[in-house]
């Protein structure tokens, strides 16, 4: 039996789902880390080798900019609605067509709410050298990683970062878990 091999958008649904479930769910994520590092779910983690620093411990998020981030995403792009369809039954010209409004509607939220900028000038496909006390936070190496720095390879892609972000203000009564009021028309 062959695998299931979703098309592009269906593609677009599951990462997006996968995405706000993971941002609400620390079980779900937890056991998404698992699968994405070869793991079984609940095991016991590897041992890492000691010349390895450990890594800092996590803390947990603030649930609240991401769900006024959702929110506005819902308003202005119906984002949850786009992502809750099932858009597998639909033809592909309708999905493309409804995904182009979704996409400008987050294009404008992100654009309205936050100031973002390539982590990397350089641009793709162009070849770097990566000298020993590189960013790693900023700067994922992958391939073929071995041995230490100096690392040279070429940008696949040049990464994101936030600067300024612009979120609105909010009313102390306003209830973030709400992301889109019922609608109701009389």
């Amino acid at each position: 039996m062959e695998p299931d091999h979703p098309s592009f958008f269906s593609r677009i649904a599951i990462a997006c789902g996968s995405f706000l479930r993971i941002l609400g769910n620390a079980d779900f994520a937890g056991r998404v880390r698992a699968l994405r590092c070869g793991t079984q779910p609940g095991a016991a983690p590897e041992v890492e080798p000691a010349s390895k620093p450990s890594a800092p411990p996590l803390r947990e998020a603030a649930p609240d900019g991401a769900l006024q981030l959702l929110g506005l995403l819902q308003r202005e792009a119906r984002f949850i609605d786009f992502i809750q369809e099932d858009v597998a039954a639909y033809p592909d010209a309708d999905v493309g067509a409804a995904a182009r409004l979704v996409h400008e509607g987050c294009r404008k939220v992100l654009s309205e709410n936050f100031s973002i900028a390539p982590i990397r000038e350089e641009t793709e496909g162009s070849t770097l050298t990566l000298a020993e006390g590189f960013d790693a936070a900023a700067i994922r190496i992958t391939g073929n990683v071995v041995g230490q720095p100096p690392f040279r390879g070429s940008i696949t892609h040049r990464g994101w970062r936030v600067v300024e972000t612009r979120l609105p203000k909010l009313a102390g009564s306003h209830d973030l878990r709400i992301v889109a009021p019922a609608e109701v028309e009389l």
